[in-house]
């Protein structure tokens, strides 16, 4: 069991390290100029160690952002019957806030900056959840989910999100996250209700 422990623990630093190299390079010098190779060396592994983890490249940049996204599905999925929506999105935000690695966080942001094509795979990645999110605010509303108000809602809070991870400063990111939130709620609030 221990040995287990000791061994997961490996995996998970070998696979921390390839993420952060690939990170690296793709901010300095783009993500179609890097190669496996590249990636693996700066990671101190072999690029056999990095086809174990990843199956693309792609894969290495969207790690940490699927992730993310993953975590919103599942807290969306997972709500309680008294909890909005927006106290969901909130809960995530200050979660992933919490339990972010500030310089990875940094890390990926110049990624995506440096990056531009890569953005249309975040908003692909967060597919799962602007249709969870879309189910969620629909029974907020009592209305159904094919109602074209929720979606508005749930894709306008995806575009936010994004913002929020990869074009806000660290520094800025407790308030802008504030702000973020107050608006999500106000085009929640903006919809109309089931009047039954």
């Amino acid at each position: 069991m221990v040995k287990q422990g000791l061994r997961e623990r490996g995996k998970a630093r070998r696979s921390e390290a390839v993420i952060r190299a690939a990170f690296e390079l793709f901010a300095e010098q783009g993500y179609d100029a890097t190669t496996v190779a590249e990636i693996a060396e700066r990671a101190e592994v072999s690029p056999r160690t990095v086809a174990m983890y990843f199956r693309s490249k792609q894969d290495i940049a969207m790690s940490k952002f699927s992730e993310g996204a993953d975590r919103l599905t599942e807290a969306m999925r997972e709500r309680s019957p008294d909890e909005r929506a927006v106290d969901v999105l909130g809960r995530w935000l200050l979660a992933e806030h919490e339990s972010g690695d500030d310089e990875m966080v940094e890390l990926e942001r110049r990624m995506f900056v440096a990056n531009p094509e890569l953005a249309a795979l975040r908003t692909a990645r967060m597919d799962a959840a602007i249709r969870e999110s879309t189910r969620v605010v629909a029974e907020d509303l009592g209305v159904a989910p094919e109602t074209v108000g929720p979606r508005m809602v749930a894709v306008a809070a995806t575009a936010i999100i994004i913002e929020l991870f990869t074009g806000i400063q660290e520094s800025d990111l407790e308030q802008a996250a504030v702000v973020a939130l107050r608006l999500i709620e106000a085009a929640i609030e903006s919809l109309p209700r089931d009047a039954g």
